[in-house]
């Protein structure tokens, strides 16, 4: 029963570190149209969150962890724009280096895996309580 447990607790440190993405893929997503208000300032910059497998010793077992969540160093698009306030000399602002599209999918997929560590906590559950079930 004790690695039903482990289970658990491994796929709950899945479910935090998804979440953490979730809301950094918020964030981008509610930025993407964040522009500079000044020349020479920058747009939002999008964010990526890192992962890393860490042992816990306690639990004996591999989580999953937010490594660190970063800027995107990808390079910011632009749009001609002269008369934005932070339009350069060629009348061209910069904007956020967000995809949409990019961060739907990135969505759908730590969605995914949220719901999947669901299920596995969910089954464990289950199983614990059949084998208590047995034991009575």
């Amino acid at each position: 029963m004790d690695d039903l447990f482990k289970t658990m607790s491994i796929s709950a440190s899945g479910m935090k570190a998804q979440g953490v993405r979730l809301r950094v893929i918020s964030e981008n997503m509610a930025n993407v149209n964040s522009l500079p208000t000044k020349p020479g300032e920058s747009p939002y910059q999008r964010k990526v969150t890192l992962f890393k497998n860490k042992l816990d010793r306690e639990l004996g077992a591999n989580t999953v962890n937010v490594h660190q969540v970063r800027p995107d160093k990808s390079e910011f698009k632009m749009r001609f724009d002269p008369n934005h306030p932070a339009a350069d000399a060629n009348g061209y602002v910069q904007t956020p280096n967000v995809n949409t599209l990019v961060e739907m999918m990135n969505m759908k997929d730590a969605q995914r895996s949220y719901e999947r560590n669901v299920k596995a906590i969910k089954a464990s559950k289950d199983m614990i309580g059949k084998t208590l079930g047995l034991l009575r």
